[in-house]
């Protein structure tokens, strides 16, 4: 019998082989890392896409739930899009473009016009010779702005490609999104696979319904600030109006921005007592909608405590801007769905099953085979493997919303 390799010749060997292991695989990640960083901005569009998808699959499902097959009822949402889109370019566009040359024509007089009311500028003109470098400005300014086209062009036709990209995206995941649920699914072990159902369709039905819920919200915000330009007579009042709206998607400031260019936009056209009434609805609407509206449309979807909402909405402002802060609080209610579940499933396996909220916020608990009267818990039986195993049909109590209204 031949005696055996010494370990001191094989210590050599298998260091050299743990090494090329060791080695192979920080390549590996650093190739993987480098290629997710080359294409983060297809990332990115493939993320919006999905995340507008998602968000607009309930319109969908209740399209098709009248009788409309799945491709019309995404044609019509996306002709609806376009619409309102055409809409605001319509609306915006010819009054800035006859302002801007009204401005132009106007400014001479405008600036003597000044000058015969107000002292200041009158010695501020003389000083500095405020009125001739303000036409000289605007006289340039042609020019000025065809130096720049190129430019300008550029960065408008990029805004355009990664806009249809998105589109594109979103169009193809929304077609595609019974798919894409089931495909998820199957990533599961198949014994999970019936929760894994659950709850793909409970966070898919949270993010869709806050959304939805959203844009109504912002809708009528719109809706509401058209109503109010119109009455109180501020000019540019359908603009205006799609602003307060876009401006209401935004999480936690999105209101009060609105708020601010209407009442900014009202005190340089109109008189102090319309400013004032403009301001007095925007303060009462908030009102309206924090206490009334907002809890009725929001009413199926997870509750986020305030440090929630603020440090999630911070971390998607940050990392993606404003689409970010868009994308962030029903993310984040998604993450709150995922970690519910979790932790319901895990109670249910121990025998717990959440109970109501008691003083100070603190939910209750109660033994699944008795009430909770301040005894000690009953003994674990020997079924309590079988009630792990039933662990995974229990139902998703703790990712229900409360209702807020």
């Amino acid at each position: 019998m031949e005696p055996s390799t010494p370990p001191e010749r094989q210590r050599p060997a298998l260091l050299f082989r743990w090494g090329a292991l060791v080695g192979l695989g920080a390549a590996s990640t650093v190739i993987g890392l480098y290629a997710l960083y080359t294409v983060r901005a297809i990332l990115v569009r493939v993320l919006i896409g999905l995340f507008i998808a998602v968000s607009l699959d309930p319109a969908v499902r209740w399209l098709a739930k009248r009788g409309l097959r799945r491709g019309l009822a995404v044609t019509l949402i996306f002709l609806l899009a376009f619409g309102l889109a055409a809409g605001f370019l319509i609306s915006v566009i010819p009054p800035l473009v006859t302002q801007f040359r009204n401005l132009v024509d106007d400014l001479p007089g405008y600036l003597g016009r000044l000058q015969d009311r107000s002292s200041q500028f009158r010695e501020l003109n003389d000083r500095y010779h405020l009125s001739d470098q303000l036409q000289g400005v605007v006289g340039t300014l042609p020019s000025r702005l065809g130096t720049g086209l190129l430019g300008f062009t550029s960065r408008v036709f990029g805004a355009v490609f990664n806009g249809l990209t998105v589109l594109v995206f979103t169009i193809y995941f929304m077609a595609d999104m019974p798919r894409i649920r089931t495909g998820l699914v199957r990533l599961f072990p198949v014994e999970r696979r019936p929760r894994a159902r659950q709850v793909v369709d409970l966070v898919v039905d949270k993010v869709g319904g806050y959304m939805i819920g959203n844009i109504i919200i912002s809708i009528i915000a719109g809706l509401a600030a058209f109503v109010a330009f119109t009455v109180l007579g501020v000019p540019f009042a359908v603009p205006l109006a799609f602003l307060v709206a876009l401006c209401d998607l935004i999480p936690m400031i999105g209101a009060t921005l609105g708020a601010v260019i209407g009442v900014t936009v009202a005190l340089f056209s109109t008189n102090l007592p319309t400013t004032v009434l403009v301001a007095a609805f925007f303060l009462a609407y908030q009102q309206l909608e924090n206490y009334l509206i907002a809890p009725r449309v929001l009413r199926t979807t997870v509750e986020l405590g305030a440090a929630a909402v603020l440090i999630s909405g911070l971390i998607g402002a940050t990392v993606l801007g404003l689409v970010g802060a868009l994308m962030a609080i029903p993310v984040a209610a998604a993450f709150s769905v995922l970690l519910n579940e979790r932790l319901v499933a895990h109670e249910t396996a121990a025998g717990i099953v959440p109970g109501p909220a008691e003083d100070g916020g603190e939910a209750g608990a109660r033994v699944a085979d008795g009430d909770v009267t301040g005894d000690a818990p009953a003994p674990a039986t020997p079924d309590g493997d079988a009630a792990a195993r039933t662990a995974p049909e229990a139902e998703l109590r703790g990712s229900e919303p409360r209702d807020r209204g």
